[in-house]
């Protein structure tokens, strides 16, 4: 299966990969280049930034830096 490269760059994702990798109009996706060829996934497969760090030290360490903050912006 082969599609050509319109004048802005663009190219269409085949009917049949868009089903079955749930791509759907509006979502985003990432490319990467791979050896000789070029990859495309769904970017939704990335893990979320929210509640990332939740449960780790970064988490008391970063909290204890706002507060400590505030102490001292409210003595000024």
């Amino acid at each position: 299966m082969t599609h050509r490269v319109g004048a802005k760059g663009q190219v269409v994702i085949p009917k049949e990969l868009r089903e079955e990798l749930g791509i759907e109009p509006g979502d985003e996706v990432s490319f990467w280049r791979h050896d000789d060829h070029l990859a495309v996934r769904p970017a939704r497969h990335r893990r979320p930034l929210r509640g990332r760090f939740e449960g780790t030290q970064l988490v008391e360490v970063l909290t204890a830096e706002r507060e400590s903050d505030r102490r001292r912006e409210s003595t000024r």
